[in-house]
């Protein structure tokens, strides 16, 4: 798709239409993550999901109103992080826009990317709001570690992000593409009405 094309703000019904979609999936994740009391969030394959069909836009805004509609309904502090919910979506809507899904190799380098970005994102408004926390298990063992190891906060908080932020990113962006390339021509091509649209 054409940079132009990408980035239009002149969204399509059906587009429009993904946003609650996303943030059912994203809620659902996020639920199934916390029943199995996995190390993971999976809070934001909707969200992933989007940017593949529809692109940043649409992929941004899902992963903005997922968090405001969280923070509002659950967790105040869950507004926040709509910043950090926001470039995952601008993130994977431009890179599968660039070809980056055309198999899971890809798509576990978009996860990497988008990790690595959340973790940097999100680090700051750990140390703000959680003390350099994350609230993941997993992740504020190793943020302890660091600092029993006499590291600053900031490393730390990074170090308890990266482990979470990460892993989690890939597996949110294989479940996204596996549905993705599950789904069937006829509907992917709904949202993808850009002649110059680059072959996947």
């Amino acid at each position: 798709m054409s940079s132009k094309g990408m980035w239009s703000l002149k969204l399509s019904t059906a587009a429009i239409a993904l946003i609650p979609a996303a943030i059912g999936i994203n809620y659902l994740g996020k639920l199934f993550a916390g029943l199995l009391k996995l190390p993971l969030w999976l809070d934001s394959i909707g969200t992933v999901l989007a940017s593949m069909l529809a692109g940043p836009v649409i992929g941004a805004l899902s992963g903005i109103i997922n968090n405001l509609i969280y923070g509002v309904t659950v967790d105040p502090i869950s507004t926040v992080y709509a910043i950090t919910s926001g470039a995952i979506g601008l993130i994977v809507g431009m890179l599968a826009y660039k070809g980056w899904i055309a198999n899971v190799k890809k798509a576990i380098g978009i996860g990497f990317v988008v990790g690595f970005a959340a973790a940097i994102i999100s680090t700051p408004l750990n140390i703000i709001f959680w003390g350099g926390q994350t609230g993941n298990v997993w992740g504020d063992a190793f943020y302890a570690f660091l600092l029993s190891n006499h590291l600053p906060v900031w490393i730390a908080s990074f170090g308890d992000s990266i482990v979470v932020d990460v892993p989690d990113k890939v597996v949110t962006v294989i479940i996204s593409f596996l549905i993705f390339k599950g789904l069937p021509k006829t509907m992917t091509n709904i949202y993808r009405n850009d002649k110059d649209i680059e072959e996947l």
